[in-house]
């Protein structure tokens, strides 16, 4: 590597506060908040928005989604009844 041209690579906190995570790991990101760490250092700190302690796919609480009963809802909304046309009773 060129000296000078790349960021600097250190520590870094990542943390999630709905999900109550945080992890220590390296990268170039950076953040003018700190955290002081478990192991008594102090580190800067990213929050994230969502994590795999947050994100409804890893928790399991991932809606499902009903698509029968949209279809159903849209054809009793427009008064479809989902015969054709001319087709008899």
């Amino acid at each position: 590597m060129q000296p000078g041209i790349h960021p600097a690579y250190r520590s870094v906190v990542f943390r999630d506060k709905a999900g109550n995570l945080a992890f220590l790991t390296r990268s170039t990101a950076t953040s003018d908040k700190t955290i002081e760490w478990e192991d008594g250092h102090t580190y800067p700190v990213i929050d994230v928005e969502i994590s795999s302690a947050s994100h409804p796919f890893y928790t399991g609480n991932a809606r499902v989604l009903d698509t029968a009963g949209r279809v159903e809802r849209f054809q009793r909304r427009y008064g479809l009844t989902g015969s054709k046309p001319g087709a008899a009773s």
